[in-house]
């Protein structure tokens, strides 16, 4: 089965800022090797433009487009012959898309949404940009970056006909164990994010100013110019994805902290969680609904609740004990969460809409059929 594919992402281009590209990097790139045709259409926006760190992928046509009326005169055919179309979230426009995707589109429709939880929110409270309630039953597939009860809300509330988890996944090619020399005994990657915040400053600050003699790391774009730092906490504005995996292997610990609307969600692993356990760093992470259907606490993950927590782990633990639990996670991450899994996933989604349509039609036929028989 070879399909054309047409993504309407954020970015894939420009790394800073958002998390977005890494996943379309890894997912598009894993189809592409499976054969698929992949063209990505993204919006032209100056803040990308300008931190563009990837604008020709070797895996797929990228496209790129600075107004609305642009897509409709330049891809209006290409959108209408491809086999899959994909809109994401966080697209401009959104929901003018939306709407134009699944009115033109003659093979099957899918909105990606990379910020469930998000969406959720901004659904309940009528200020979603990108997307509408009253557009998901239009789509095919509602492919969730949040698993577990949150696709049946996405069914029985929004109308989906089909909510399907399609998690980030890692690219083993890229995220893999390299030899660097450790810097920090802890470190965290992560654009600032409020919501955020106050993990940070509990897990990682409050941490950092227990144990002076050690030297942390926060890398990451947005964070307050005027925010203070304890000096044995190195800051980093960012750190290109090509780079990821010895910037985790330059760390003993890394640390995972979840936005608080996927904390609420539950089932909603983020792509550096991935990343740094194909790296083969052991992982401290908040806690959440669902984090123990992706790592087994204790011996895949260490979970911390408060900054005690963590100068006890990084203390204490034994440097066996330490390994062990980074190669389980580094073991765990490569059965299920690569970019190559995800395709396959996207493949029987795809496959399990057209057969659900083949049905229908074939049940139509025979119904019409039936009516014509009676008739005659």
């Amino acid at each position: 089965m070879t399909l054309d594919i047409v993504v309407f992402g954020l970015s894939i281009t420009s790394s800073w800022g958002n998390g977005h590209a890494t996943t379309y990097r890894a997912l598009l790139k894993a189809l592409a090797q499976r054969g698929h045709r992949v063209t990505f259409l993204e919006r032209d926006v100056p803040w990308y433009r300008a931190h563009r760190d990837l604008a020709n992928p070797a895996y797929c046509k990228v496209e790129l487009y600075s107004e609305l009326p642009e897509v409709s005169r330049r891809f209006a055919k290409l959108v209408a012959s491809a086999d899959l179309v994909i809109l994401g979230s966080y697209v401009p426009d959104g929901t003018v898309l939306a709407d134009w995707i699944t009115t033109h589109t003659k093979g099957i429709t899918a909105f990606y949404d990379i910020d469930t939880p998000i969406t959720l929110t901004a659904l309940g409270q009528g200020k979603a940009e990108y997307i509408t309630a009253a557009l998901i039953p239009r789509f095919d597939l509602y492919l969730s970056f949040t698993g577990g009860p949150v696709l049946e809300v996405i069914e029985k509330v929004y109308g989906s006909p089909r909510a399907r988890p399609l998690y980030c996944s890692v690219d083993p090619e890229l995220h893999k164990p390299v030899a660097a020399p450790t810097k920090w005994r802890l470190g965290y990657l992560g654009t600032y994010s409020e919501d955020r915040q106050q993990k940070l400053n509990s897990l990682m600050i409050s941490t950092a100013k227990q144990l002076l003699r050690e030297s942390f790391v926060v890398a990451g774009s947005s964070y307050p110019q005027a925010m203070t730092w304890p000096e044995n906490i190195e800051r980093i504005d960012h750190v290109p994805p090509e780079a990821h995996s010895r910037f985790y292997c330059s760390q003993t610990y890394t640390l995972n902290i979840t936005r608080a609307n996927m904390v609420a969600a539950g089932f909603s692993p983020s792509v550096r969680l991935f990343e740094a356990a194909a790296a083969g760093v052991p992982i401290i992470s908040d806690r959440w609904a669902g984090i123990e259907s992706i790592f087994t606490p204790g011996e895949e993950i260490l979970i911390a609740d408060m900054p005690e927590r963590v100068v006890k782990i990084l203390s204490e633990l034994p440097d066996t004990r330490r390994r062990s639990i980074a190669a389980a996670a580094r073991k765990r991450v490569l059965a299920n969460h690569t970019a190559e899994q995800r395709a396959l996933q996207l493949e029987r989604y795809y496959e399990e809409v057209v057969a659900r349509s083949l049905v229908r039609v074939r049940n139509r036929t025979l119904h019409d059929d039936a009516r014509m028989d009676a008739a005659v």
